[in-house]
C-alpha cells in the first residue's frame, strides 16, 4: 500500500500514533530493509520525503552489480558486498529483474600498473572473491577489440542490473508482506522516550508516529535525521558530505561489451566506461567534494576531461559524441583521499534502544541492498 503525503494521513496530526517499525528513507536500501522487516513479520511504515521513491542516488548511479574487489578486508563494505551480490542475482533471475552478467575488465598501462592489480587481487581474495584472473594486452585485445591496455584483471561476475526495476520487485515484495510506503512525508523532528522513538512528520498531512523501532536508511539525509531527533547521542552520528559524480554518454553503439575500470584510488573508482542494458555507453562518474547537496548539474566543459581520462584505454573514442548525461550524489563519511566504510549503527554502539542508523551507504550499496538489509534486520532483533 502507498500513501501519498498530499491526499491522505495515516492518523490525525492532534494524535500520536503507535506503530511496531518505521523506516525512513525510500532508496534502494531502505526499501530492501523495509522488505526484510516486514517479512520477519513486524508492522512496518516507510516514510519517503520525495513524492517517488528512489529518486537520489539509488537513480543516480552505474547501475553495477560490484564483485567487492577493492574493499578493505574485514570492513562492512567488503562484508556486505560479495553476499549481496549473490543474493541479488539470486533475486534477480527470481522476480525476473533483467540484469547483465557482463563481467568487468580493470586496466593497466605500465609495469607499475600489473604490480596494482596483483595488489587488487590479493585484496579480493582476503574479501573471499577467487575469481579474478590477470591477463596480458593479448587477451586483452581478444576479448575487447578496440581496448588497449598493458594487462587487467577481468572479473567474471561483475554485471549491470536495471536498479529501477529492481526497487519495484522490493517494493512489491514489501507491500505483499503487509508494509506501507508513505510518500512525500518528510521526517522534520523527534525524540527519544521511555516508551519508544517519536518521529514528526511533515509534508501535506502532517502525523506523529510513536516506533519500537526506527531504521533510518536516509541516504544523503541519514546524519541530518538523526540530528533531528532529540535524545540521539550526537557524538555517535557520523558526519556525512556528499560527494558528486558526473556522467556523460557516448552516442551510437556502445565499443566493449564488459565494463572497463582504471585502476581505483582511495576514493574513488575513476571515470570509467559502462553501458546500460539498452546497450547506451558511458563515462563516469567523476568526483567533486565541493557540490552542494542537491546539485544534479553536468559541467559540459569536463566533456574534454572525461574523454581524455577514457582514451588511456579506448584511444578510438571520438569525444564529439559525448553529451553530458546525468549527476549523482553519495553520502561520504570520509575526507578527500580517504577510504570510506559503510556504517550500520545498532544501540551497541549508539546507546539508544530502538534505533538503527545508516550511514555513509554509497557505492557498493545497490549491490549489498539486500545484505545490508538482512544485517538490519539481524541487528533489529536485538535493537528493541
Amino acid at each position: 500500500m502507498i500513501l501519498n503525503g498530499s491526499r491522505q494521513r495515516i492518523k490525525d496530526q492532534s494524535l500520536v500514533e503507535r506503530i511496531n517499525t518505521l523506516v525512513i528513507g525510500a532508496g534502494i536500501v531502505g526499501l530492501a530493509t523495509a522488505k526484510a522487516l516486514a517479512e520477519q513479520g513486524r508492522d512496518v511504515i516507510l516514510l519517503e520525503k520525495n513524492p517517488h521513491f528512489g529518486e537520489e542516488t539509488s537513480s543516480r548511479n552505474s547501475e553495477v552489480i560490484h564483485a567487492g574487489i577493492y574493499y578493505r578486508p574485514g570492513g562492512a563494505r567488503a562484508r556486505l558486498c560479495h553476499p549481496g551480490k549473490e543474493l541479488l542475482y539470486a533475486y534477480a533471475r527470481d522476480r525476473g529483474v533483467a540484469h547483465l552478467n557482463c563481467g568487468k575488465l580493470v586496466v593497466a598501462h605500465d609495469d607499475a600498473g600489473i604490480g596494482k592489480l596483483n595488489a587488487i587481487i590479493e585484496n579480493a581474495k582476503a574479501s573471499g572473491v577467487h575469481d579474478l584472473e590477470l591477463i596480458d594486452r593479448r587477451k586483452v585485445a581478444e576479448l575487447e577489440p578496440g581496448l588497449v591496455a598493458h594487462a587487467a584483471i577481468i572479473s567474471p561476475s561483475s554485471g549491470i542490473i536495471d536498479s529501477h526495476g529492481l526497487m519495484l520487485a522490493i517494493l512489491g515484495d514489501f507491500e505483499n508482506a503487509g508494509g506501507i510506503m508513505a510518500l512525500s512525508t518528510p521526517v522534520e523532528s523527534g525524540r527519544v522516550t521511555e516508551a519508544g522513538i517519536e518521529v514528526d512528520c511533515g509534508g501535506e498531512a502532517p502525523m506523529t508516529l510513536l516506533a519500537d523501532l526506527v531504521v533510518n536508511c536516509g541516504g544523503l539525509h541519514a546524519d541530518k535525521v538523526a540530528h533531528s531527533i532529540t535524545g540521539l547521542d550526537r557524538g555517535k552520528i557520523p558526519p556525512q558530505r556528499p560527494a558528486k559524480g558526473e556522467y556523460f554518454t557516448y552516442a551510437g553503439k556502445a565499443p566493449f561489451q564488459r565494463l572497463i575500470y582504471p585502476i581505483h584510488t582511495a576514493d574513488s573508482q575513476g571515470v570509467h566506461y559502462s553501458r546500460d542494458l539498452g546497450g547506451q555507453a558511458r563515462l563516469g562518474p567523476d568526483i567533486s567534494w565541493e557540490a552542494k547537496l542537491g546539485d544534479y548539474s553536468v559541467n559540459e566543459e569536463k566533456r574534454e576531461v572525461f574523454a581524455a581520462e577514457c582514451q588511456k584505454f579506448w584511444p578510438d573514442l571520438d569525444p564529439s559524441r559525448l553529451s553530458p548525461g546525468y549527476a549523482g550524489q553519495r553520502p561520504k563519511t570520509t575526507n578527500p583521499g580517504e577510504e570510506g566504510d559503510f556504517r550500520i549503527c545498532g544501540p551497541e554502539e549508539h546507546g539508544t534502544k530502538g534505533y538503527i542508523g545508516l550511514y555513509g551507504i554509497e557505492s557498493p550499496g545497490l549491490t549489498s541492498c539486500l545484505a545490508i538489509a538482512r544485517f538490519a534486520a539481524e541487528l533489529a532483533a536485538k535493537a528493541t
